[in-house]
């Protein structure tokens, strides 16, 4: 019965590896970063944020959420509808699947303890040029669609109703997650 559990156990273990590949070798910090999303924890940003050399660096494992995100999102303002279909479209790290995040998931990278003028995040964090500016997130306003919700990188604010054609706000692109609009 006992070698029976450990051949069990053993062939278990072996799946295991064969589904998650090895992932010691793709991101520039030790540990694993398969890890499930630690919503009830607050990580520093050195053991937060791991950037994925196996996306050749441009994309950003948030192991509080699960979520990868651009390493560096676009410096070029635009619409709602053009930040969607940029993130729709895009092909960073030779992967598609990148998406407008929702506006807990652009939230949950502000560190509110960070002060004006921001950037408002986690000090230590491994993101380049990330304006001090708003940010589309996918997440409509619930009374009316021609709107959305942004977040505002200079102090953290989470801001409602903002016109979808509004040209001066900025897309950063994430992959994983639900990927809904959960209004």
């Amino acid at each position: 019965m006992e070698k029976l559990l450990r051949l069990t156990l053993g062939l278990g273990m072996l799946a295991t590896l064969a589904l998650a590949g090895s992932p010691a070798h793709a991101v520039s910090a030790a540990g694993p970063y398969y890890a499930p999303p630690s919503w009830d924890q607050t990580l520093p940003a050195a053991t937060r944020f791991i950037v994925l050399t196996n996306m050749n660096s441009e994309a950003v494992l948030d192991r509080e959420t699960g979520l990868v995100w651009e390493q560096s999102p676009s410096t070029a303002p635009g619409i709602w509808f053009n930040a969607s279909i940029y993130c729709l479209q895009l092909n960073k790290g030779g992967r598609k699947g990148w998406r407008l995040p929702t506006i807990q998931d652009l939230a949950s990278l502000i560190d509110p303890t960070v002060a004006s003028p921001g950037p408002t995040l986690p000090a230590g964090h491994p993101f380049s040029n990330v304006q001090s500016s708003l940010y589309w997130s996918a997440t409509t306003d619930a009374s009316n669609s021609a709107l959305a919700q942004v977040v505002f990188f200079v102090n953290g604010d989470v801001l409602v109703g903002r016109n979808k054609n509004n040209p001066g706000f900025f897309a950063w692109c994430v992959r994983g997650g639900p990927g809904v609009d959960p209004q």
